[in-house]
């Protein structure tokens, strides 16, 4: 699907997203999609009673679907690989509720009127995880798949120690991890990746203001071109080793054919870095 679902069009995301589960599970009611993407992308607008629409400018709607649309590719290229045990469909469902909702911890409550939710950027994955429960209790959803949606947004955490996940089984667990897999590389394979760095060095400035930390250096920068400039060493040494080794390779999927194909997330990715690397020398 990448890169030729438009991810700035929330509908086409969510038509993909459909795509891929009448895939997986023929005969099931794509209607679970549908609603899962009008409860979470309303949220994001300010349909959300006790909040204001989420306003940080880097992780916005979009940066949301660019990794539902990669979570969601990485589970079809499992199915369509035949690996077992199969996915069930419980967990597809909650997973892509877990990916719409992984970043709403960037949502400010109704009285929050200073600066951005990008102020929240270093506790945004608690948040999210919060908020996640605060949203669907009320609907209904069982407890248990509140906690495995929660589980699989808590990948999502920089520092996360994922042994310490209590995921409730391997499926849960695999979904967890092409969620952290999906955040990761969905936004960094986006045409505008490279451009839109500034835009996330502010929301690091932000939050590190709101932390009381001062003004700089900025989560370990001390400007945008800084963050720029080592964004290959961030790629090589921290990206890659997530998504090889803690996340259990599951990007392989993503490769066309499967196994040992192009995989068009990694190849625009490395792109953006030869980018980097041409413009400001070796990292």
């Amino acid at each position: 699907m990448f890169p030729s679902v438009d991810t700035s069009d929330c509908g086409a995301v969510e038509a993909a997203v459909r795509e891929v589960y009448r895939m997986m599970f023929p005969g099931s009611d794509p209607a679970v999609v549908e609603r899962a993407f009008r409860c979470v992308t309303g949220c994001f607008r300010g349909e959300c009673p006790g909040y204001h629409a989420i306003d940080a400018r880097y992780h916005d709607l979009e940066h949301t679907l660019q990794g539902t649309l990669c979570m969601v590719s990485i589970l079809a290229g499992r199915h369509r690989a035949g690996v077992t045990p199969p996915l069930t469909r419980r967990v597809f469902e909650l997973g892509v509720l877990a990916i719409l909702l992984h970043d709403s911890g960037y949502a400010k409550r109704i009285g929050d009127t200073e600066g951005t939710g990008a102020k929240y950027t270093f506790t945004h994955v608690d948040r999210s995880a919060e908020f996640a429960e605060e949203l669907l209790r009320p609907k209904g959803l069982p407890i248990a798949d509140i906690r495995a949606i929660q589980h699989m947004i808590h990948c999502t955490g920089v520092n996360v120690d994922l042994e310490a996940i209590p995921f409730q089984d391997e499926l849960e667990r695999l979904a967890g991890y092409a969620l952290g897999t999906g955040d990761l590389l969905g936004q960094m394979a986006a045409a505008d990746y490279v451009d839109k760095l500034p835009v996330l060095y502010e929301e690091f400035a932000e939050a590190t203001r709101f932390s009381g930390a001062g003004p700089a250096p900025t989560a370990g920068f001390s400007s945008a071109e800084t963050l720029i400039r080592n964004t290959p060493r961030f790629w090589r040494e921290f990206v890659r080793v997530k998504i090889d080794r803690d996340f259990a390779g599951v990007h392989h999927f993503l490769e066309d054919p499967y196994p040992g194909g192009p995989n068009p997330y990694v190849q625009a990715i490395e792109a953006h870095m030869d980018r980097i690397r041409r413009i400001y020398g070796e990292s």
